[in-house]
């Protein structure tokens, strides 16, 4: 094998290799973010700008113990103590009877990302709007509220029997209910415990009043796996049931169309190019096109253009002369009229095959007369 070949079998390793590394970058990169994906946005162990990281220290260096748990099991154990806060996100990964039964066990629970089911379920309410970008005040007469002062209001909520604090149209940026000993708030933690907006306004004084309450906070953040104790749908009970044999028979008709396309017949033939091929076939090719196409204007202009061309350099007329210079320049040296010589090599149009025929011939005879042993034929 001479160099050449191993250089291009090296070149070609050299770039699968390659991608084979970008792949992977890539795919490391997927799956880091997905670490703080969807499932795991707010989480009070993400140091990201939509983690919660800077108020669970906080709440930590103040005395509050906080547990974070990634299930329901460890969240109702965790609960049984009594005396603590549960901060309560409105997981899809969490059923309706989840979502109620953790909020009733715990002492003080805080709805820290509210969606129109929790509001219904709990507050039995509905999701307003979704606030404005500037700091509202609390406009009531609840404490932790009045002690914040203005905050910064993500999503709103309407519920006839809880208290509403700040106030944007005709909705709360935070719903109060008291039942018996136990408290019920909610409020759109995105924009108030995140440690991008943690510092703006009040929103740290509102957070550490809502989750400070007890000297135990259960924070709970569902995850996406088998022990999650969730009882959140699979991926297979989420895919309709025709999606697998469809995928079953792509899969098998992509492995028939690669063995059709991919079989032999024996081995390949090597071809020395370029091929030779005689310049008679070239015009008879050609001009089987152009008949078959119809295109006799086209082809009467290529031929004035030859015609031209070689009448050109037999006159030794200047390089660039237009064909009217050229069409007189034949007049005179053949004698024929020069309206004749205008007509046969300027742009006339062709009207039929026989009309083309004719002008070839006359085309031909027009310069074997330019040729001094060629015939004196005129053109007709």
């Amino acid at each position: 094998m001479s160099v050449r070949p191993r250089l291009a079998r090296a070149r070609t390793w050299a770039v699968i290799g390659a991608v084979i590394v970008v792949v992977g970058i890539i795919g490391a990169v997927i799956s880091a973010n997905m670490r703080f994906g969807a499932y795991d946005r707010y989480d009070p162990e993400d140091p990201g700008p939509d983690g919660m990281r800077a108020l669970a220290r906080i709440l930590s260096d103040q005395g509050i113990d906080v547990v974070v748990t990634r299930d329901v099991a460890a969240a109702e154990a965790a609960l049984r103590d009594g005396g603590s806060t549960l901060v309560l996100p409105d997981s899809p990964l969490l059923s309706d009877t989840q979502l109620t039964s953790l909020a009733t066990a715990a002492d003080s629970v805080v709805v820290s990302d509210p969606r129109a089911r929790s509001i219904r379920l709990l507050f039995d309410g509905r999701v307003q709007g979704y606030g404005t970008a500037a700091a509202v005040e609390p406009e009531c007469d609840l404490p932790v509220a009045r002690r914040a002062g203005a905050v910064s209001v993500g999503a709103t909520f309407a519920a006839p029997d809880a208290v509403g604090c700040y106030p944007v149209d005709d909705a709360f940026g935070l719903l109060w209910e008291q039942r018996g000993d136990s408290t019920l708030a909610a409020v759109d933690g995105s924009v108030l415990f995140t440690n991008e907006h943690l510092a703006s306004d009040g929103n740290a004084a509102l957070a550490l009043g809502l989750l400070g309450a007890h000297d135990r906070l259960v924070w709970l953040v569902p995850a996406l796996s088998a022990g999650s104790g969730t009882s959140g749908a699979t991926l297979g009970e989420l895919t309709p049931p025709w999606v697998t044999p469809a995928m079953v028979l792509l899969g098998a008709t992509a492995l028939a169309a690669a063995i059709w396309r991919g079989r032999r017949f024996g081995p390949l033939v090597r071809e020395r190019l370029p091929v030779t091929v005689r310049a008679d076939e070239t015009t008879r090719g050609l001009g089987r096109l152009y008949a078959r196409a119809g295109a006799r204007d086209h082809a009467a202009a290529l031929l004035r253009e030859r015609a031209r061309g070689r009448a050109a350099v037999a006159l030794s007329v200047p390089h660039g002369a237009d064909a009217t210079a050229i069409a007189d320049a034949v007049a005179a040296a053949t004698g024929i009229p020069p309206a004749r010589s205008r007509a046969l090599l300027g742009d006339e149009p062709v009207p039929d095959d026989r009309s083309l025929a004719r002008l070839a011939a006359d085309l031909r005879a027009l310069e074997a007369r330019l040729t001094p042993s060629g015939p004196r034929k005129e053109p007709q």
